[in-house]
């Protein structure tokens, strides 16, 4: 029986050997790199620093550790071990090494090992690698597990009727629902809708009321604010907060009281937000669907359905007609649609990878995320036109610079006009709308993504371009991001009068910095984590084919992803022509045939090597596909003759043994 990934959806690049490329992994040495490790800011919510987890090897008396790729190859190399300070650790195993000297101008680092790990062939010990290389841990301190022991499973009614008696709103007889993905434990938001008069919605966003049992000045507080976030690797999940809060009390489970905060919203048959409030209130969701079901629901209903799901049936009808208006008039003010495939890796019970695939999105997916945007936005500007402190996520403009050199390149798969001047969304979803290469089409969004800003929290509302939104925050999921929590602290103190405007105002710029902080290295977590997985998947596939696509080029080769996700690498260096790179068209142009690759086209593979030290994988082309002679209408698997050489040439360079024989 499979065992499933835990993780969320929500739109990313698998970029996994590309980052290890933009690492120094694939380059030498960077001259203006940071000479000493003590340049490295602190890693993760623990704030890891002069510590790197590798492979310890023997090296005469004592041993050498060899840091993992997750590490920047540009600020580490292997790290010598003195004999006294092996602490008893075998050979050959998985450690965790602290520098003895990380101000080393030479780069001559030495060490001591302070944590065994293990063999990394243990699918365990690879994640616990992971946690170690980005300051994770899955337990929480005794005094934080001390705070939250007492707390019920679910809320006192006794509790229930002091809050609404104190002004909470009671929202339990308004039909409400939740939908998440079929594996989700952790449910944040729910939903109610009513069509008004007018054509017009009333929508309801619920969102756990999690700052009602995470007070300030705890322990509990703490190290959420360190956590910031929940870290979604591929076999477990790292939680901001211990179960009994995520999980349970402040998960939106069914048929029981849950206190919330509420956006209510008026919304017009344009889509847009004409009037509202925030408020706490407690509801009682009647029902916790998935994707999945309603999907089947809208596209495939049964007569049985009105029986089994009642007034939830038409409840969805108006929750797609209503999300469609608000989609269609973001895309009218240009909001940038990025539909990046995520993978979906599939796991047995011994932790062994059984498959990779995109993660399955529907159009239900579409319909939360636009409510949750709603309120998203809702929220922030109701707080932005009060002038009161509080954190934002914002998407600042392109640089323009940085855009010109996209233009050059969509200029080359049909791209017209011009972007010049102060850049609006809808000017670059036009320019977008204009590129006839549809192949091309993804990838040129992950060029133009590269070209943008990333989003970041900040104290001040500088909006987000990418949602064409003026104003935004994240107020959606406080049970697993910190200023989600944050905000829904100053929000309960406005609403009961508190006048702690001062002291918000001293707080908001460090949760902001550290959130984003934090959020950069619980991306750069859950994509190691997806690299492991993957080279672990592709390791015994030496010699079988696929149908790809090119997905980026960088002067050492270029970049191809498969149907299931999965990127490999192809140096140039192993093809049969010379390939002349031009960076401002994103191609590569043989010298002798004039091939040209280019990024969107489809390209014939074969797995060429696998370094599941490294989490590497490299492929080759098919033969004949330099030639434009190769069958590539479809993927298939087998053995490869033709391809040989250049495989063994590249296991040969990479030091590793194929699993299997040719």
């Amino acid at each position: 029986m499979a065992k499933y990934s835990n993780k969320r959806s929500r739109s990313s690049v698998n970029m996994s050997i590309r980052q290890q490329e933009r690492n120094g992994a694939m380059k030498p040495l960077d001259p203006e790199a940071p000479k000493c490790y003590a340049d490295i800011a602190p890693r993760g919510p623990q704030g890891v620093k002069n510590q790197v987890v590798g492979l310890l090897i023997e090296n005469g008396e004592g041993g050498l550790v060899i840091p993992d790729p997750s590490f920047k190859e540009t600020n580490f190399g292997p790290v010598r071990i003195e004999k006294n300070n092996l602490n008893g650790a075998p050979f050959k195993m998985t450690v965790v090494c602290e520098i003895l000297n990380p101000t080393s101008e030479n780069r001559d680092y030495r060490g001591k090992i302070v944590e065994v790990l293990g063999d990394m062939g243990n699918n365990d010990v690879r994640m616990l690698a992971v946690m170690r290389q980005f300051g994770l841990s899955q337990t929480f301190p005794d005094m934080v597990m001390d705070e939250v022991k007492d707390l019920p499973v679910n809320p006192d009614p006794e509790v229930i009727t002091k809050e609404i008696e104190g002004g909470r709103h009671d929202l339990r007889d308004l039909l409400t629902i939740t939908i998440d993905g079929e594996e989700a434990k952790d449910l944040d938001d729910a939903i109610s809708i009513e069509k008004i008069p007018g054509g017009n919605y009333k929508l309801y966003v619920h969102i756990a009321d999690v700052s009602h049992y995470v007070r300030e000045k705890t322990a509990l507080d703490d190290e959420a604010f360190l956590r910031a976030t929940s870290v979604y690797l591929v076999d477990r999940v790292i939680p901001m907060l211990p179960p009994k809060l995520s999980n349970g009390l402040c998960s939106l489970n069914p048929n029981v009281d849950r206190l919330t905060m509420t956006a209510e919203m008026l919304i017009d048959e344009n889509g847009i937000t004409y009037d509202g409030n925030v408020y706490e209130s407690v509801i009682r969701s009647d029902r916790r669907m998935s994707y999945l079901e309603t999907y089947r629901i809208l596209t495939e209903p049964k007569e049985s359905d009105e029986a089994e799901y009642g007034p939830i049936v038409p409840l969805l009808s108006e929750m797609k007609i209503l999300a469609d208006i608000l989609k269609n008039m973001r895309d009218g003010k240009g909001a940038v649609n990025f539909d990046f495939p995520e993978p979906k890796i599939l796991l047995n019970e011994d932790g062994s990878v059984r498959d990779i695939m995109p993660y399955p999105i529907n159009m239900c997916n579409g319909i939360i995320e636009q409510f949750m945007i709603c309120a998203n936005e809702y929220v922030a500007e109701r707080f932005a036109s009060m002038n009161y402190p509080f954190v934002y996520r914002v998407h600042e403009s392109p640089d323009t610079m940085k855009i010109a050199k996209f233009c050059t390149v969509a200029r080359n798969f049909g791209a017209t006009g011009r972007l010049s001047g102060k850049l609006t969304p809808l000017m670059i979803s036009e320019y977008m709308s204009t590129i006839k290469d549809d192949d091309a089409r993804p990838m040129l969004d992950t060029v133009l993504l590269r070209s943008m800003a990333k989003a970041k929290y900040a104290p001040d509302n500088l909006g987000h371009f990418g949602l064409a939104s003026k104003f935004y925050c994240h107020f959606t999921s406080p049970i697993r991001r910190y200023p989600d929590l944050y905000i829904h602290r100053i929000i309960k103190s406005y609403i009961h009068e508190e006048k702690k405007r001062r002291h918000f105002a001293g707080l908001v710029a460090n949760v902001s910095n550290h959130s984003s902080d934090m959020e950069r290295n619980s991306v750069e977590a859950e994509r190691a984590s997806n690299a492991v997985k993957m080279a672990e998947f592709m390791s015994d596939k030496i010699g079988e084919r696929y149908l790809g696509k090119i997905t980026s080029i960088i002067g050492a080769g270029v970049f191809v992803m498969l149907a299931n996700t999965v990127e490999g690498f192809i140096p140039f260096r192993t093809m049969s022509d010379h390939y002349i790179f031009d960076e401002h068209s994103y191609r590569a142009i043989g010298s002798r045939t004039g091939r040209k690759l280019t990024i969107g086209m489809d390209a014939p593979v074969v797995v060429a090597a696998v370094d599941t030290d490294m989490n590497r994988i490299d492929f080759v082309f098919q033969e004949g596909f330099e030639s434009g002679t190769s069958r590539s209408a479809k993927s298939s698997t087998g053995h490869a003759a033709f391809g040989r050489r250049k495989m063994k040439t590249l296991a040969k360079k990479r030091g590793k043994k194929h699993r299997r024989s040719f």
